[in-house]
């Protein structure tokens, strides 16, 4: 019962805000919804006067609340701050938070890709350990919440697969034996960082 109330005072009309304009990930938080979830998602790119928004945290964490709380105080839509980082072992966990410009401001995914393959040169597979972690925030007139998914992998020394977006083509998820790139993207949205997020999230507002 106290669950029920607190959802509903936290998510009035069922309606969420996932403050991005990044379409790959409003796709694909939309296809890890479960078709049964009642909530109407909605992203920035239904507030096309609501700008990028800078995200000049120092972490996942703080990346992720100031995306929410951009789009709580903008639209006064209960909101959702995603934020990605791919922690890679050799390179002391960079990319890490600058994992979507790590090739610099305005740089393209084939850009990220590059770079981190250039400096992973000549290092042994066994020794390319990485993770791909998520925080996702979310503000409310209830407060603030948080929480992560991370998943583990290994780096590749080339790209495969043709699905996802970002680094996926080298991420290589050991127990499937595939890149994320690789899988379909009912897989993926299975097991992927951003899936086991958002199901510590539906923890907490019962999506």
């Amino acid at each position: 019962m106290f669950a029920d109330i607190f959802q509903r005072k936290m998510i009035p009309n069922n309606i969420l805000l996932l403050a991005t304009h990044n379409r790959h990930k409003v796709n694909e938080i939309r296809a890890i919804l479960n078709p049964g979830d009642s909530f109407r998602l909605l992203s920035l790119e239904d507030f096309p006067e609501i700008g990028d928004i800078v995200e000049d945290g120092d972490t996942l964490e703080e990346n992720a609340l100031i995306k929410a709380r951009t789009g709580f105080q903008t639209t006064g839509l209960p909101s959702i701050g995603d934020d990605t980082g791919l922690e890679v072992d050799a390179l002391n966990g960079a990319p890490g938070v600058y994992a979507a410009r790590y090739a610099g401001e305005g740089c393209s995914f084939d850009d990220n890709i590059e770079k981190l393959l250039n400096e992973l040169n000549g290092i042994p597979q066994n020794q390319r350990t990485a993770r791909f972690r998520c925080v996702m925030a979310l503000v409310t007139e209830s407060g603030e919440q948080t929480v992560e998914g991370a998943i583990e992998g290994m780096i590749t020394e080339e790209r495969q697969g043709e699905y996802g977006f970002g680094y996926d083509p080298i991420f290589f998820i050991p127990d499937e034996h595939k890149t994320f790139a690789q899988l379909p993207p009912e897989i993926k949205n299975r097991i992927s960082h951003r899936s086991l997020a958002l199901e510590n999230l539906r923890k907490i507002i019962r999506l």
